[in-house]
């Protein structure tokens, strides 16, 4: 009988041992697979989302949530800033690319972004079908919701006010997809594009109905006998007050992009100094952000690696008690012509089977756990998935090996010094 078949018998005569064995390791496992899973996706994700971004202009407030609103989009927004002041900052000489961002609505959950092509340039969007939006009220849609959401071109749908709720719904204004975008792997696979007007004008609703009843108005008076220089007197009014309301419109944010490194060094002070509004890093905040997740990690890290240290010594427990209880029969192999190499590979693979099975179970339970946290997630931009494999996973199986071998080695040793007269002299 070979080596591997005599230490697969060995252990399951004693199911339970072997059983309460192979668990501690596989929880030991599993924590590290999530761990390693999620710090992964997560700094993949920060990575992606903000890799062509130098500098996020929005209201006061946290430069954390700005990050996470404008960005990561799984925050709400700190404040609107005022759209004439925006401009300005666009024009900087410091500013190579600004792309306004307007918020405030969703479809089920999936925020809708009101923005310009500067946004398409920033993040490289290419279309799978379609176009991109391009009048009041059409949307490009990401890939992800697309899929999530069934909506094909030509569908339409109605926005509802929040970033979350789908209560407020707006009736008078549906949106219509135009495009759906190729995925690429970040934040946008998960928005709804359209310009900043149809975001405007959602909000605008009672103030449109108010234009409305004065230019029927208007339209009166002309009938009844109106001069035609009065009525171009009053498009001129009409045209002025226009422009004062967009001048005094608002936007969420701005994404910025630098002209020149010498801009890091001016831009955000200028803004934070000299306005009334907050530059923030998406570096240094995706930093702090994954610094404090880190700390999590590294303790679960370490209660995960205790565990796996108490694992190991129960192996060891175990192959020692499991060697004391077979002396007899070790003794009996040695004289049927077992060579003491035999008996240390026996010993030694009885470890390493325990350990590399709890390590296939741990990693299979850690993808299975971190798929089940990902579909009850709320958000659909961090959303974690346990339908990856990394190749450093491949380390967790070389732990499990070294495990293996470091808790049967003691009892391998003595197996292979065992002195076959001794033994068969006291039975």
């Amino acid at each position: 009988m070979s080596p591997i078949k005599i230490s697969w018998k060995s252990l399951w005569s004693k199911p339970l041992s072997s059983a309460l064995n192979m668990m501690l390791i596989a929880f030991g496992t599993g924590i590290l697979t999530i761990l390693l899973l999620a710090s992964q996706q997560i700094s993949q994700k920060l990575d992606n989302n903000s890799k062509d971004i130098d500098l996020v202009v929005g209201a006061k407030g946290s430069p954390l949530q700005l990050i996470l609103s404008s960005i990561y989009y799984i925050d709400f927004p700190t404040g609107n800033i005022p759209l004439k002041e925006a401009k300005e900052l666009s024009r900087s000489p410091f500013v190579k690319r600004a792309v306004p961002l307007a918020l405030g609505d969703n479809y089920n959950g999936t925020r809708i972004v009101g923005t310009d092509s500067n946004f398409v340039a920033l993040y490289h969007l290419k279309l799978q079908d379609g176009k991109f939006w391009n009048n009041d009220f059409e949307a490009t849609i990401g890939a992800s919701v697309a899929q999530s959401q069934q909506l094909k071109i030509g569908d339409t749908f109605y926005g509802a006010h929040g970033l979350s709720s789908s209560s407020d719904v707006h009736k008078s204004h549906p949106y219509t997809v135009s495009g759906i975008l190729e995925s690429q792997g970040n934040v946008t696979d998960n928005l709804i594009l359209t310009n900043i007007a149809s975001v405007w004008k959602m909000h605008d609703e009672h103030e449109d109905d108010h234009q409305d009843a004065a230019t029927k108005e208007d339209e009166h008076h002309h009938h009844e006998g109106e001069s035609h220089a009065d009525h171009q007197h009053e498009d001129t009014k009409q045209e002025k007050s226009k422009a004062q309301a967009d001048e005094n419109r608002e936007l969420t944010s701005l994404l910025i992009q630098y002209r020149s490194p010498m801009s890091v060094a001016i831009f955000p002070r200028m803004v934070n100094e000299t306005t009334n509004m907050q530059a923030a890093s998406p570096a240094q905040e995706s930093t702090r952000l994954f610094s404090l997740i880190g700390v999590g990690v590294e303790t679960l890290q370490w209660f995960a690696v205790l565990i796996m240290l108490i694992a190991a010594i129960s192996v060891f427990v175990n192959l020692y008690n499991s060697l004391k209880e077979r002396k007899y029969d070790l003794a009996i192999m040695r004289t049927l012509g077992a060579s003491r190499g035999k008996l240390f590979l026996i010993v030694i693979i009885e470890g390493i089977i325990l350990t590399l099975v709890g390590t296939i179970i741990g990693v299979a339970l850690g993808h299975f756990a971190l798929q089940f946290i990902g579909h009850y997630q709320e958000s659909n931009q961090a959303r974690l998935t346990g339908m990856i494999f990394l190749k450093e996973e491949i380390y967790l199986f070389v732990a499990g090996l070294a495990i293996g071998i470091f808790a049967a080695i003691i009892p391998a040793i003595q197996a292979y010094r065992s002195n076959i007269s001794k033994i068969l002299s006291k039975n």
